[in-house]
Formats: structure tokens, sequence, C-alpha cells
């Protein structure tokens, strides 16, 4: 039997786009070969287009991306349909609700800039297509800062209600972020040390090798503190500290989220160093005096009985050393050295890889060969793999067509989110240059002076088998 609650059609805005060409047609094609996509998939745009040339749109995107699978494919054609219009026409909600059919619960997925939000829902409401059952999944950015946030909910919220919104964040579709959680409460021995009485430090690393590649444009609306702190790496570090959940339900694990969340501490001034390394001036779209940043550290505090007093650092930055994304949790060191005087750097820490390998470790101390007493470095390698993960979109998507809201952000967290990082938005601080291939700029090494510095992390592969050094 079918199930009653699933999305009984899937209608993505912005059919013609960036994002359907790189994320969206590879994602359906394998939901197709799956098994879990069998409805109509109904492409919307304005871009003059007919049904055949959005397939061959989606063919090249195949083609480009994993590759056409031909079983697959023959499939998802035979699914497709196109609605050709401006979003503020009402004979395109008309076509569209032609094309439903007699669909009962579609899923609108709104892959379209944020300003078009409210002009898609109203849309959809006056053709009758937001029906009790329909859903929607909005991607983000969810607004600039804390005001738009609370505008943009306003106004799809008069068209759809907030169980019936998912808030698409990709990173939170990713297996390392969602084992990171796993991992947390399926392992007794974790619960123990985790907490102020054991952990020194949380460090977060988002390092990027390369810088805007093209999308200066963008990125020029964007910067570090939007384009990933405020969303990725902050809902990365509620996974990470948020209490354990009450139940098995999707709420129940949003709720320890948005409670973490709104525990963090709104951060000021004195707790960022905004960079911008040399040469993004010379990238196209990039105003010639731009101040915005291409890097972003930040000192962060946790107001809760776990986690008060535990510095965080997080920094994210493009034309880096590496491209790689790491969770370092150090523990403080013994009270007494019975063995070793231990040093800062040779703590123990929880080091989890969330990319572009997949590494759990932990590094600790263990006797060194020979007839002293002496300690060396150990890495106790929890898991690793570079496996073919389910892709973030197909398995959102997936989840949105089935109702289940588990790796989608809340309403109350989006807004927790944005209340932390509002105050140092724009040109709230100075941007410091750096030059590419390093660290970012010197100044963001005062932040991390409490905790010994930063933990750069190890050339990618190395944090697989090699002990730190």
């Amino acid at each position: 039997m079918s199930d009653p609650t699933r999305s009984d059609a899937l209608v993505f805005f912005g059919a013609t786009g960036d994002l359907a060409y790189k994320q969206v047609f590879p994602a359906l094609q394998s939901m197709v070969k799956h098994g879990t996509l069998d409805v109509p998939v109904i492409g919307v745009a304005k871009a003059g287009w007919d049904l055949d040339q959005l397939k061959v749109r989606a063919r090249d995107s195949l083609t480009a991306h994993d590759g056409i699978d031909e079983h697959a494919w023959t499939k998802l054609a035979e699914l497709l349909r196109y609605v050709d219009g401006d979003y503020g026409d009402p004979a395109t909600f008309k076509a569209l609700e032609e094309q439903l059919g007699g669909a009962k619960r579609p899923l609108h997925y709104l892959a379209i800039p944020p300003s078009l939000f409210g002009t898609v829902a109203e849309g959809l409401a006056s053709a009758g297509a937001a029906e009790p059952g329909s859903r929607v999944v909005v991607e983000k950015p969810f607004g600039r800062d804390l005001a738009s946030a609370r505008e943009l909910n306003r106004i799809i919220h008069r068209t759809f209600p907030e169980e019936a919104i998912f808030r698409i964040d990709h990173y939170l579709g990713k297996e390392a972020v969602q084992n990171l959680l796993y991992f947390r409460f399926a392992n007794t021995f974790v619960e123990p040390v985790w907490g102020r009485d054991h952990v020194e430090s949380i460090e977060i690393t988002m390092a990027e090798s390369f810088g805007v590649k093209g999308r200066g444009k963008f990125y020029e609306e964007a910067g570090a503190i939007r384009d990933v702190l405020q969303n990725h790496l902050i809902q990365t570090l509620a996974v990470l500290t948020m209490e354990p959940p009450s139940g098995h339900d999707a709420e129940s694990l949003r709720d320890a989220k948005a409670a973490l969340i709104r525990s963090m501490r709104p951060l000021s001034k004195d707790d960022v160093v905004r960079g911008q390394f040399k040469g993004y001036h010379d990238e196209d779209g990039v105003a010639p005096d731009s101040t915005v940043e291409t890097y972003a550290a930040v000192r962060l505090a946790i107001d809760s009985w776990r986690w008060a007093g535990v510095p965080v650092l997080i920094r994210a930055g493009k034309e880096l050393p590496e491209t790689v994304t790491e969770v370092v949790v150090e523990l403080k060191r013994p009270p007494l050295g019975v063995f070793d005087d231990i040093r800062p750097s040779q703590a123990n820490r929880f080091r989890f890889r969330l990319g572009p390998e997949v590494t759990i470790a932990i590094e600790a101390r263990a006797k060194a060969p020979g007839g002293g007493m002496s300690g060396e470095p150990v890495l106790l390698q929890v898991m690793h793999h570079s496996p073919k993960d389910l892709p973030p979109y197909e398995r959102l998507l997936g989840d949105a067509m089935k109702g289940d809201a588990t790796l989608f952000a809340r309403q109350d967290s989006v807004e927790a989110t944005w209340a932390v990082v509002d105050p140092i938005l724009d040109d709230a601080t100075p941007v410091f240059p750096y030059e590419p291939g390093t660290w970012g700029p010197s100044e963001a090494d005062d932040l991390a002076q409490p905790v010994h510095g930063w933990n750069d992390p190890p050339p990618t592969g190395a944090s697989t088998g090699d002990a730190p050094a």
C-alpha cells in the first residue's frame, strides 16, 4: 500500500538554474534509481523553454556530474513535466495546477532567491496548490539577519504552517554530520567526558584551498559569516554539544538543538576576526573597495550547565592551505604528570574529520618502546571510510517527501542562529588581509591564545593512520 502521507508530486521552482543543474537533477535520478521517486516531477522557471529543452538540460547535468544511468534516466524523463512562466503571473500557477492533475499532497521546492519566496507562496495559495497536505522546501540563505529571517518566516507562514515548511541546509544531510550525532549518543564512553569537567576546548575549522570560483557577485552579498558560519557551522556545533533528545521523534531532536543554540551567547566585536585573501578584489563581480570577509574566526560561549566556561573556536575561510572540515574536542590534561610533563600539543583529543574523507579518531599517548617510561602519541582510529554516501540532496528531498523533518531547521533554530551572529554582521569589525595558502590573518591567533593556539588540520590523508607529531 502507498503511504497516504507521502508527497504525490514534486514541484521545483528554479528548474533551469545553477542549483538544479549541480544538485537537483543528479539527486532526482538517484532517487528514481533507488525506488524513492515515482511521482510527477514538475519544473517551473521563466526561460522560454519547453519540456524537451528541460530534458536536454537534465541529461547534460547528469553527464557532467554523477553520470547517466540509462534505466533510471528513462524513468525520470517520463516523470518530468515543465511549466514556463513568470512567478508573478497567475497564469503560471494555473498551468502548474493543470500539470499537478489530481495531486493532493505536492512538495514544492523553492530553489530560488529568498526575495521570491513570498511571491511563489502567494501564487501557490491562489491556485489551490497549498492545501493541507502540501509541503514547501526553502533553500538557504534564510534571511540576511535576524530581522529579515523573521520577515521571511512571517511571509511563508501566510501560506504554509510551520509543520509543512522544510528549511533545507544540505550540510545537515551529509553522512559525516549525521555520524557525529550518532557517535555522541550511541557510545557510553563518550558521555562521562563530554562537558566542562573534562573538555578543555572545542574547535571547528572549515577550510577551502580555493577562492570564490567565479562567484564573486554572490559572495559580495554573503561573506563567510552568512555563507557558512551562521548555518553550517553553528548547526554542527549544536549537534556536537546539545543534550540528549527526550524522545526518538524529529521534534525531540529539533527541540534539543534549538535549546542549545538559544544558550549560545551573542557574539561581540571582540569575539570575531574577519579577513580577506589578497587578490579577492581581482575576482569578477567584486567591488574594488569591498570589505566582505572571505575568512571569519569567532570565539563563542555556550551558557549552559554542561558547557559553561569551555571556549569554542570556529573559523572558516577561502584560499587556506587545505580543503578540509574538522572538529577537534580537546580534553584537559591529567592533574599530575606521573610519567610525562604533558605539553598542550600532547593533549588527548577527539578529532572528527567531516570532509573530504570521514574519520573519527582519538589522539592518546602510549609508552614509547625502550627502557624508560617516556611516551609517544598514538592515534586510535575509530572509523574511516570514503563511501558512496547517500548524497545530501537525495536524502533531504526524500525525507521532505516523507514528511520527516529531522534534518531540517525549524523556525526558532534559524532565528536563534541569526541572534548569535547579528552583532558581527557587515562592517562591524575591520577586515584584515591575508596571503593565499596561509591559515588566515595573524590577528585570529589572539582569539585562540587562551587555548594554546589553533589546531591546524593535518593534510588530507594524514589523519587516517598517522599519529600526530
